[in-house]
Formats: C-alpha cells, structure tokens, sequence
C-alpha cells in the first residue's frame, strides 16, 4: 500500500517535470523564431529603403 502510493507520487512528480520541461522547450524556440521574424523583418526594411 505505502509502496504503491510512493510509486504514484513519483510518477506524477515525473510527469510534472516532463510537463515543465516541454513548455519551457516550447517557450524558447517561439522566443528564437520571434527573433528570426524580426531580424528578417528589420533586414527586409533596410533592403527597401534603399
């Protein structure tokens, strides 16, 4: 009993960290593409001007 509420726990705080760990994933390659967007964005405009 005690050893299977032991197991349930570390699952689910393995869970939550897998959780954690894929929005932060997420979180920087949207961070990075919006850097790219803008970089292309600032080049295309000096591109223009010219």
């Amino acid at each position: 009993m005690v050893v299977g509420v032991i197991l349930a726990l570390w699952l689910l705080m393995g869970v939550i960290g897998w959780i954690l760990s894929m929005l932060k994933l997420f979180f920087f390659v949207g961070f990075v593409a919006v850097l790219v967007f803008l970089a292309v964005t600032l080049v295309a405009k000096g591109a223009k001007s010219r």
